[in-house]
């Protein structure tokens, strides 16, 4: 290990005599005295000969609440309580690129350890509104519908809205396969534990190029998964204060928000909406600002998933999403009962960004494709029923002629990617 690396590890470990004292234990908080702490700060809890990360989550005059990064079974009263120096933070360097770790950066692939030798708070402000800079150039996906009709640009965030079984991890997959960004960060929050594998095999065909995974599954405590995805985007923040401009990819919102559910309702927080207390919703743009465009560096366009339940879109995570991402993308349900894949339902999607990061003619194509689309789904009954007779709406005529070739259109292969300039061409081509 290069001595400036180990010297930094040192530093951060408490040689302080000082400790605190486990007072009381329940199934997801332990409470503790004896030490002057703040919320937010990072302890370590020793049980047992074994070290355990936890952070200080709320206070009382003479005690303190501690959420573990662990599980708690073996922990008992009386264990100490150490104060670490620093806030929590991880290392990171060029060497993640090609790995899988979890939310500390310990690699899970089995491919020995990661050199790293500098450091990155893992909570932090989101940059400084006035130095954001403009979305002017377009992010390419390699997806057909969404470079056409769905245009995303450099530092944009943006939401997959699905249900479950819907083509996610599908869609997912195309994107951080086919997109142009020179480094790709994916932060896997709250998975079940098959799905970490089967992802990186089947949707990225075992090729992580450039590509860094964060991993923290449905078995890992609430405080792993919460942090697993800051701890992902101050990766991609890295990289970005490095000058690439990154795709960061995190699946899903959802699980994220239920992490901070379970801890807010251990601490004591009223329950809102289906449960959820304020500091789930909270969350939702400390986490999600941090992606963007930064004047003078480079740019992170983030896409986050929001697991819909019961395809209901007026769900207060993916209700809250909506109003703070610059743009949304619907899979439907409908369009795969119909074989249509990619399932991106155009209607229900949209890009608030698309005028800024198109020309005119590409612009115009997309908005004459959508009004044909809305045509044929407003007229669908008649058409079917066969009561619609040819040449009463000329219109609608010109929708039933390139019925088929927009269907082509929003269809494409799992394993093809289209360049940005060939889709926008065969949108063109389609329109007129």
């Amino acid at each position: 290990m290069p001595l400036k690396s180990l010297r930094n590890r040192i530093n951060a470990i408490s040689l302080s005599p000082a400790y605190g004292t486990i007072t009381s234990i329940s199934s997801n908080a332990i409470t503790a005295s004896g030490l002057k702490v703040s919320i937010g700060q990072s302890v370590t809890i020793l049980s047992e000969g074994r070290r355990e990360l936890g952070m200080v989550t709320s206070l009382n005059n003479d005690s303190f609440t501690i959420s573990p990064f662990g599980f708690i079974e073996g922990m008992k009263t009386g264990d100490k309580v150490l104060l670490n120096h620093r806030s929590l933070e991880i290392p990171v360097g060029p060497n993640l690129l090609g790995r899988i770790v979890d939310p500390f950066m310990n690699p899970i692939d089995g491919k020995g350890p990661i050199h790293l030798e500098e450091f990155e708070q893992i909570m932090k402000a989101p940059m400084d509104v006035m130095k954001r800079g403009l979305i002017d150039e377009h992010f390419s996906v390699g997806v057909k519908s969404i470079d056409g009709l769905l245009t995303a640009g450099k530092g944009q965030k943006v939401g997959i809205f699905a249900g479950s079984g819907v083509g996610k991890s599908t869609l997912m997959g195309m994107i951080v396969k086919g997109c142009e960004a020179p480094v790709k960060v994916v932060a896997l929050i709250g998975e079940r534990g098959r799905e970490v594998p089967e992802f990186i095999a089947k949707n990225l065909n075992n090729d992580l190029s450039n590509t860094v995974i964060v991993v923290a599954t449905s078995d890992d405590s609430a405080l792993m998964r919460k942090y697993g995805a800051f701890s992902a985007m101050s990766v991609a923040e890295y990289f970005k204060r490095k000058g690439n401009d990154v795709l960061f990819m995190m699946d899903s919102v959802t699980r994220f928000a239920m992490a901070q559910r379970e801890i807010g309702l251990a601490l004591g927080e009223p329950p809102t909406s289906k449960g959820y207390p304020p500091s789930s919703l909270t969350l939702l743009p400390q986490l999600m600002e941090r992606a963007g465009k930064e004047e003078g560096r480079g740019s992170i366009t983030a896409f986050f998933t929001v697991l819909v339940e019961g395809d209901d879109l007026s769900d207060p995570i993916a209700d809250q999403s909506r109003s703070i991402l610059d743009g949304h993308i619907v899979l439907s349900r409908e369009l795969t009962d119909k074989g249509i894949y990619p399932p991106v339902d155009i209607l229900s999607s949209a890009s608030r960004v698309i005028s800024d990061v198109t020309k005119a003619d590409h612009l115009e194509a997309a908005q004459k494709f959508r009004q044909l689309l809305a045509l044929l789904k407003e007229n669908e009954t008649l058409v079917r029923i066969g009561a619609y007779q040819h040449g009463t709406d000329p219109a609608l005529d010109e929708a039933l002629s390139k019925k088929r070739a927009m269907t082509d259109f929003l269809c494409q292969n799992a394993q093809e990617s289209i360049p940005f300039e060939k889709s926008v061409e065969l949108l063109k081509a389609i329109v007129g």
